[in-house]
Parts: structure tokens; sequence; C-alpha cells
């Protein structure tokens, strides 16, 4: 059973989360704002959590941060009115994994909340199966039958970054944000550098590939996906 934290204000909404959510046997857990999903947080293992960011008191971007400090290591999905770069890009540094923009598409919200919570698994786990290819987040390690190789940092985190998300195409500003940190001195160039290396390492592997999307950015595809 799969719980899902609700924290919105308006119940038309709420109620509309609520319905999408039963209809996908996820279990929803409703709260009309900051402070009562804190005490839900408080007294229940919740698997994720779908928050907006105007709400009465604590708003979304507080209680977040508050959470991340803590501790708590949940998915978080921002849903909200808001859809500046600038807003979107405060979610992302206070902690967010996701944000989406009302009015909700009840197919895209499915799909964010799945690939959350594959990626939640993928946290827990440490590593990414794909066929023959293992990485292992602890050793920073790729391998693939006889074949080993223990990547830099940032090298490994950015495929692991992007394999995590297969199919999900990030901005080189996104990639410099999570993995060099917001504060970096390094240019956009060094992602298209560390993507390059990895490409070269890893050209003749089929389980995988790293592909550039034309004026927009990166992604991953795992090849042995149907």
């Amino acid at each position: 059973m799969i719980r899902i934290l609700v924290a919105e204000d308006d119940p038309n909404i709420r109620k509309l989360l609520e319905v999408i959510l039963i209809s996908e046997r996820y279990t929803p857990v409703l709260a009309k704002d900051a402070e009562e999903a804190l005490d839900i947080l408080d007294r229940q293992h919740i698997d994720l959590m779908i928050t907006d960011i105007m709400m009465p008191g604590m708003d979304g971007y507080t209680l977040t941060e508050q959470l991340r400090g803590a501790g708590y290591n949940l998915p978080i999905l921002m849903v909200t009115a808001k859809e500046a770069i600038k807003d979107k890009r405060r979610g992302f540094i206070v902690g967010t994994d996701d944000y989406m923009i009302k009015p909700v598409d009840e197919e895209e919200l499915v799909l964010r909340v799945k690939a959350l919570l594959r990626r939640a698994k993928i946290v827990n786990e440490r590593k990414i199966n794909i066929g023959k290819v293992t990485l292992n987040y602890d050793t920073l390690t790729i391998t693939r039958e006889t074949e080993r190789f223990t990547l830099p940092q940032k090298e490994f985190m950015l495929l692991y970054k992007l394999l995590s998300y297969s199919g999900t195409i990030f901005t080189r500003i996104q990639l410099m944000d999570e993995i060099w940190g917001v504060d970096t001195e390094s240019t956009e160039h060094t992602v298209s550098v560390h993507i390059g290396r990895l490409r070269e390492r890893f050209y003749n592997w089929p389980e995988f590939t790293v592909e550039t999307v034309r004026g927009l950015g990166y992604k991953a595809v795992k090849n042995d996906e149907d």
C-alpha cells in the first residue's frame, strides 16, 4: 500500500487529486495546509508528497525546505499555478523532486508520480540494473559482465541521474544545479564535456544510450525497455 500525502488548501483540487490517486490504487492522505501535513508525517509513513506552494501560513517552499532539513528524503512533487522559471528554480533549490503547473492534467500527474516512486526505489537501493549493466552509487562503479569502471564522481552522478529518469530531457542548467550546485563557477560547457566522456566510455554498450536533444538538453534511454 503506497501512501501519498496531498497538501493543498483548495478543497476542490484536494478532492480531484484524491480521486486520481484512488483510481491508481494509491492511498491518499489529505492535508489542508503545511502544518497538518507535518503532523501527518510525524504520525505515519508516507511514500510521496504532493504539495501546493501557496497555502495559508507556511507555504510549500518552506514545508519542503523544513522536511529536507530534518532528513526526510521522500519524493516531493510541487503542483502550483506559479509557472515562472524563478519559481521552479526556487522549488528545486529547496528540495522538490518535480514540479507541475495547474490546471492538473490527470495522465501527466500519474506518470510523474510513478516516475518519482521508481526513482525513490532506485535511491533506496542505491543501484540501477539495466540488463547486464549495474550502476552502484556507493562505489561509483558501473559493471557489465567482466568490464568494470570506477568513474569520477561527477561523471557517475551525471549518468546515474539521467538513467534514473530514462527518457526525461534535462537542460544543462538543471544538471549543473543538481550535480555541480547552484553556486558553482563551472559553466554549462562542463556538462557537455562530461556527456562526451560518458559517450566515449560506453559507446559500444547496447543497454543504454545518452542522447542530445537539440535546443533542449540531454536524456538517457534504457534500450532494454519494451
